[in-house]
């Protein structure tokens, strides 16, 4: 385990490589590059607001900034468990011809993803200033939560960038995986709207007490969900601490499967 954290720590410059090459890659045949991580939620958000608002009349005169932040919020994160959990399949190539600690792949697209949402940063904020959402000392809470938040989808890109290696089909149900995650979560729906039997959704949803945290702290002047956000942490952590040894001791069969 030791050995194999050095390893991991001498390859930092492919790691940087990697982060760069995948910011370059992601935007290289668009017109509009990174602006695309701004116009995007911006689309969605319209979208949203034109179902929910005006064809259902639901939301309200915060509605916007809600949407917006539950929005660029959900994008990290989908994008991150996607991204990852195939980046190993991703460079097969390279894998088969040099060695390389497999983490490494998992942690660049996480990375790369987590600096492409520093861009829709600037659209929420952008947002708060636009419908007066005064600022309070509780945002000062943002850092933490985008680390937690940051570790939180680590441990799952390890997770999925491992076992995706073996059970192929795992790539293909992600996609509905996470539909339901983006349904059982207050992202576009406002959480006093779910009815009490269904508390549950988000009682035991990770996702759901990230994105109410963030809101909490950005647009109500409210703290985070202190012990479920910790929970979070400390079990993403162990998971991270698990996935590392299990890499170590496994990462021959990668180059096998693959």
């Amino acid at each position: 385990m030791k050995n194999y954290l050095q390893e991991l720590l001498k390859r930092k410059d492919l790691l940087i490589y990697l982060v760069k090459s995948g910011l370059k890659a992601e935007h290289r045949n668009s017109y509009l590059g990174y602006f695309w991580w701004l116009l995007d939620p911006l689309l969605s958000a319209a979208v949203y607001y034109f179902v929910i608002v005006i064809v259902l009349g639901r939301g309200g005169p915060d509605y916007p900034v809600y949407l917006i932040t539950g929005l660029i919020l959900w994008r990290w994160m989908s994008s991150s468990i996607n991204s990852s959990s195939n980046s190993i399949l991703r460079y097969s190539s390279i894998i088969n011809q040099v060695y390389l600690p497999k983490t490494i792949f998992p942690l660049s697209f996480t990375i790369t993803q987590f600096i492409n949402f520093l861009f829709g940063l600037v659209v929420i904020f952008i947002f708060l200033t636009i419908f007066g959402v005064s600022p309070t000392w509780y945002m000062l809470y943002v850092p933490l939560i985008l680390f937690i938040t940051f570790i939180f989808l680590l441990a799952v890109g390890l997770v999925l960038g491992f076992f995706t290696i073996f059970i192929r089909d795992i790539e293909n149900l992600l996609t509905h995986v996470i539909r339901i995650f983006f349904y059982g979560s207050p992202i576009i729906w406002q959480d006093r709207d779910i009815p009490p039997e269904y508390q549950f959704i988000v009682d035991y949803n990770p996702i759901a007490k990230i994105v109410i945290s963030f809101r909490n702290v950005l647009i109500y002047g409210k703290p985070p969900i202190y012990t479920e956000l910790f929970v979070i942490f400390g079990l993403s952590i162990i998971t991270i601490v698990f996935m590392l040894f299990y890499y170590s001791k496994n990462e021959h069969k990668i180059i096998k499967a693959l």
